[in-house]
């Protein structure tokens, strides 16, 4: 699917013939055609388009549902602030929201911020920055981890990160998995955490590990020291 996605960039036909189509058009022309969701569908920031909310990220769309747009929007007149971003950092803020009581929680005592991290067990610089937690938590920096096992569904990441979110200290575990230790098999209702996160980040665009999503819903890839992290956040 992120091939056939990425094929799409500049535009494509969705729809044949029709005139000027509604929300109801565009919602079917994207999952009729392109097999998308649309989760949610609003006015874009330019006449004639429709911004579509989806799984994959945010597509724009032309009213009449015939073409799609892949790509960023850019205010030339407000010194070219991102729209496409604003837009998506406002949702990233709904959508964790949402699944905050699932992450793996290490609480900042002084908390200032709270950023949430997509994390794999597998992954080298998460393992370093789990190494340097308390770097963060001094810094007043709250971490939430979610699950992102970058090699899929049938990866072994994915089936420790499992037993990782059923263990019976998950805190604990996230510190023996980060250390190479395997982890004891467990099942639960809670390991259907990863599949959520897992989406959550395809939906934010996340295409490695670690990628942190600040308190204001901006996201950045890759690892960060406390220190620098601390220096982004406060300039926000």
């Amino acid at each position: 699917m992120k091939k056939q996605i990425l094929s799409l960039m500049g535009a494509l036909t969705l729809v044949a013939g029709s005139a000027v189509a509604g929300e109801a058009e565009v919602k079917a022309a994207m999952e009729q055609n392109l097999g998308i969701k649309a989760e949610a569908i609003s006015p874009a920031p330019i006449k004639g388009l429709y911004e579509v909310v989806t799984g994959q990220g945010l597509f724009y769309v032309t009213e009449d549902g015939s073409k799609l747009i892949h790509g960023q929007v850019y205010d030339l007149k407000n010194q070219m602030a991102n729209l496409t971003e604003q837009r998506m950092s406002g949702i990233r803020k709904e959508l964790l929201a949402k699944v905050a009581d699932t992450a793996i929680e290490f609480k900042a005592p002084n908390e200032k911020h709270v950023v949430t991290v997509f994390t794999d067990t597998s992954c080298g610089y998460c393992r370093k920055l789990h190494n340097e937690m308390q770097d963060y938590l001094d810094a007043g920096i709250t971490i939430r981890y979610l699950a992102f096992p970058r090699g899929g569904a049938n990866s072994g990441a994915w089936k420790e990160m499992e037993k990782l979110w059923c263990a019976k200290d998950p805190k604990a575990a996230m510190g023996d998995a980060k250390a190479g230790q395997k982890l004891p098999e467990a099942t639960c209702p809670a390991a259907a955490a990863i599949a959520k996160h897992y989406q959550l980040g395809n939906t934010f665009g996340v295409n490695g590990t670690p990628a942190m999503v600040l308190d204001d819903g901006t996201m950045v890839p890759g690892y960060l020291p406390a220190n620098r992290l601390q220096m982004q956040l406060s300039s926000r």
